[in-house]
């Protein structure tokens, strides 16, 4: 199994737009702006099975130029792990797909999370009568949280996660899972984690959040699972990649926009 990191970066991206403008513009906080790795765009996964199945997690407003980036074309399915717009804001990029793969793509949600996304995209839901991908085209496919979808070389665990105000979805794939936009797990949760080898998992900042994990909790939740290999996402400007890397326990690492995995599973 293969895992794309497409994107790292909380819902602002880092460097956030702001600054003094000019080569290296925008707001790095405690970045290094000449780190190459803390630039970052929003959060996105591509899960690839033994048989070259791709499952995408999220499609922020950065997919297109991720997608360029780490070279790849396609992908078979898209999992919405919630609606907020740093997650679901490439969908009209999703056309894309369609005419790459020739066919509607499975589109995988919570009945809450598809009905949203039918209200901000109602023209990518409406009847298709083809050929042509003008738009894009989805195959709707209801999920649930403590529920298993099956694709070619894939079986995806689906969990429920504290996420502020709201919940979102955590996916765990053999002795792997990925849990961006996370700040509660229940016992549940926790329960679905245990055996997980690899996880990456949202880690905002250094200091407690609202509605996403901080460094002490990721740290914390580690030591609870024994997770051999973590590596942090949905960085915000604080996390400076270099420091992280001093600070950070074996068997810890900040992610990197196109970070690519290689998974005994």
């Amino acid at each position: 199994m293969k895992v794309t990191i497409l994107g790292c970066g909380g819902s602002a991206g880092v460097p956030m737009i702001g600054g003094e403008e000019g080569p290296r513009t925008g707001i790095w906080g405690a970045c290094d702006p000449m780190e190459p790795r803390n630039r970052r765009t929003r959060s996105s996964v591509v899960i690839e099975g033994e048989g070259g199945f791709r499952l995408l997690v999220d499609s922020g407003p950065d997919f297109r130029d991720q997608m360029l980036n780490c070279g790849l074309s396609h992908v078979h399915a898209v999992l919405y792990t919630h609606p907020h717009s740093d997650h679901i804001g490439g969908l009209d990029e999703l056309r894309a797909i369609n005419r790459v793969i020739g066919t509607p793509l499975p589109l995988l949600a919570t009945p809450d999370v598809l009905e949203e996304l039918r209200l901000r995209y109602a023209y990518a839901f409406a009847p298709w009568k083809g050929p042509e991908f003008y738009r894009p085209v989805f195959e709707e496919r209801v999920v649930q949280e403590g529920k298993s979808v099956s694709f070619p070389g894939l079986d995806i665990q689906i969990f429920e996660q504290g996420h502020g105000r709201i919940t979102s979805l955590g996916v765990r794939c053999g002795t792997f899972a990925y849990s961006t936009d996370v700040e509660t797990l229940s016992d549940e949760a926790l329960s679905t984690l245990n055996g997980v080898q690899t996880w990456i998992v949202d880690c905002f900042q250094h200091d407690p959040h609202p509605a996403h994990a901080w460094l002490e909790r990721v740290l914390q939740w580690r030591e609870r699972l024994g997770v051999r290999h973590v590596i942090l996402t949905h960085m915000g400007p604080e996390m400076d990649y270099r420091s992280l890397c001093q600070m950070l326990p074996a068997g810890v690492e900040p992610a990197y926009d196109g970070m690519l995995l290689n998974l005994q599973d």
